[in-house]
């Protein structure tokens, strides 16, 4: 099913998951302000829909996204323009129902950075990968200095950054910035069994666990990180959730989760 109510993405529904895909084909889907508030919104919405499980980010044509629009945002603040507030995209990503980002074409400096904090990256071998911010005489954003480092490991982050050249799809895979690498014909089928997947789970639990790999991720005090997953699962053994899941296995059905 799909809806019109934005301009610069498009948002249909695949059963329980939510597609959303960069709508700007002319210009490689660059980022604006507008696209911004819209995936923002469409995220949020999603969040709140108990019919949606889990999302998928795409782009339209031969791009995902080729960077922020240096004529309506870059070229602006050096005319005097203000920058618009963008909110903490990390918080939201982070603490929203699964993502998955499903990299069709070009995926360039914000157009890297905004999937970083998705939950998986599935690139085409048509993917393009760079963190061209150097090129432009610019520093990284979006906590990508640090979920670089954690997806990649210090020594590829560091020539990626440093060296902001283009990567394929598939050295973004064989490097650990990819999780999954596609043929561009079962790109978007990837993406979308691997969002089916996660949304055929508990949503309060799916969402907990999310926030540890968040917190924990590069947490180095042990103790915090057991203290965490301690008080997350007395969580989840009182939730409705695990006793249907109990109920369930006894009864040797398929759960029924709300």
């Amino acid at each position: 099913m799909a809806d019109s109510n934005y301009e610069q993405i498009r948002f249909r529904t695949e059963g329980n998951v939510a597609v959303l895909t960069l709508h700007r084909p002319e210009r490689l889907n660059a980022w604006t302000y507008a696209m911004n508030r819209e995936l923002v919104d469409a995220i949020e919405r999603c969040n709140g829909d108990a019919a949606i499980g889990a999302i998928v980010v795409t782009g339209a044509g031969r791009g995902f996204c080729a960077g922020a629009d240096i004529r309506d945002n870059f070229q602006a603040r050096l005319d005097g323009v203000e920058d618009e507030p963008v909110g903490d995209w990390v918080g939201l990503v982070r603490s929203s129902k699964p993502i998955v980002a499903a990299v069709n074409g070009p995926s360039v400096g914000v157009g890297a950075t905004m999937i970083l904090p998705m939950d998986v990256i599935v690139a085409s071998e048509d993917a393009k990968f760079a963190m061209a911010f150097v090129k432009m005489g610019l520093t990284p954003e979006l906590a990508s200095s640090h979920f670089l480092v954690q997806r990649m490991g210090f020594g590829r982050a560091s020539e990626m950054c440093l060296s902001g050249r283009l990567y394929s799809g598939r050295e973004a895979f064989e490097m650990g910035l990819a999780d999954r690498l596609t043929t561009p014909e079962t790109l978007l089928e990837t993406a979308l069994g691997v969002a089916t997947s996660m949304a055929a789970n508990p949503g309060p639990q799916v969402r907990w666990i999310k926030r540890l790999l968040t917190e924990n991720g590069a947490e180095t005090d042990i103790a915090a990180v057991q203290q965490r997953e301690i008080e997350a699962l007395h969580r989840a053994r009182a939730s409705a959730e695990h006793k249907e899941a109990v109920s369930a296995f006894l009864e040797k059905r398929a759960p029924k989760f709300s």
